[in-house]
């Protein structure tokens, strides 16, 4: 089968959750034996067109104009489908199936739009109409949690085909890894206590809550340390933030980490942190679970698809740095409870093989074919 995947952003600058999620579809579907062309726009030093994985990544250019940037980058997306012609358009995001629309009405092409999150949960004026046209004219649309599909399913609109397939993760690469490799990278003792979040740093993922609850935690087990992964526009914010609060000796800011070193990271860590203010299913609640972390998450509904109270970690209430700090406090203290955790998280990771989600999608684009 010929397939596109659109994703406004691509790995090797990108690495946020959506991006890893289609970096891992397009190499499952190619090894499947699928001719797979991920399209997506082009960054400064990037080849126009390259060879990953069994796969290919066409470029196009992304104009920085304000309101024409978008719909320039949409016209050179629908223009790069024309030439390749695949049997079916597999859009990341909402947003990216505009060029997905046209390509329907004007080269018969079927597609569905795989939602990941703020698509659904933040949507302003503009978007909302555009959500419901791209939607309304999609073979099918994936949701990745429960919740998602009753939001999706809340624009009324008549949906012909909706599916709720999660991402996934290799939980093969979170086994038989050293904690002692990567600490000593970043010079942190073995015998602390290590905090993890992993995330682009925007102002939805809430870090500056756990940044604040860190003052707390650093007055009841000051040796424990906090490890933020990512990059973005408020990282310089965050860093004023933890150094105003005196922070610097407790809180690492490592940047971009190459997604191959997650597994590394996730594994050198003691428990992870999602204070996030809207999410829809994070690859990265995924990979903590994988690597057997105790997890502490913002009440959001599709993370509580995942995270139960007690089994899995602990859920909080949003911009909560007292709860936060709370909850980890409590773990760092309870030996037992974070053993138990452990245990059930590395079990339940197991049903998140990118194997098998795939194949569920190799059978939505078949159904799509069936029904154009």
């Amino acid at each position: 089968m010929k397939i596109v995947i659109l994703v406004s952003l691509f790995h090797p600058f990108w690495l946020g959750g959506t991006e890893i999620a289609t970096q891992n579809i397009a190499e499952k579907l190619s090894k499947m034996g699928n001719d797979v062309c991920v399209i997506t726009s082009r960054d400064k030093g990037t080849a126009r067109m390259a060879n990953e994985d069994g796969y290919y990544v066409f470029r196009v250019t992304h104009p920085k104009i304000k309101f024409f940037g978008p719909i320039l980058f949409w016209f050179n997306c629908f223009w790069a489908i024309k030439k390749y012609r695949p049997d079916v358009v597999h859009s990341q995001t909402i947003q990216m199936a505009v060029p997905c629309f046209f390509a329907k009405k004007i080269l018969k092409i079927p597609y569905i739009v795989n939602c990941h999150g703020s698509d659904v949960y933040m949507p302003w004026r503009l978007k909302k109409i555009i959500s419901r046209s791209v939607l309304k004219e999609a073979n099918a649309v994936i949701a990745l949690t429960k919740d998602m599909k009753k939001r999706i399913e809340s624009f009324r609109i008549n949906l012909k085909n909706i599916f709720i397939i999660p991402n996934g993760i290799e939980s093969e690469n979170f086994k038989d890894l050293s904690k002692v490799d990567f600490r000593n990278g970043i010079k942190i003792n073995n015998s602390e206590n290590v905090l993890l979040f992993v995330g682009t740093l925007k102002a939805v993922k809430g870090v500056e809550y756990l940044i604040q609850a860190m003052n707390v935690i650093r007055e009841k087990k000051p040796n424990t340390k906090l490890l933020i992964a990512g990059e973005g526009e408020e990282r310089a914010r965050l860093e004023g933030l933890s150094k105003k609060m005196g922070l610097e000796n407790y809180i690492y800011f490592l940047g971009r980490i190459d997604n191959k070193n997650i597994p590394k990271l996730m594994l050198s860590s003691d428990i992870f942190i999602l204070p996030s203010l809207s999410e829809g299913l994070p690859v990265t609640i995924l990979e903590a679970l994988a690597s057997g972390l105790p997890i502490v998450a913002t009440r959001l509904e599709g993370v509580a698809e995942i995270i139960k109270d007690g089994q899995n970690g602990f859920l909080v209430d949003i911009k909560n740095p007292k709860q936060i700090a709370e909850k980890i406090l409590f773990l760092l203290s309870d030996g037992n409870a974070k053993k138990n955790i452990s245990f059930n998280n590395i079990k339940k990771s197991e049903k998140y093989s990118w194997d098998s989600i795939a194949n569920k999608l190799t059978e939505v684009y078949r159904l799509c074919q069936t029904r154009r």
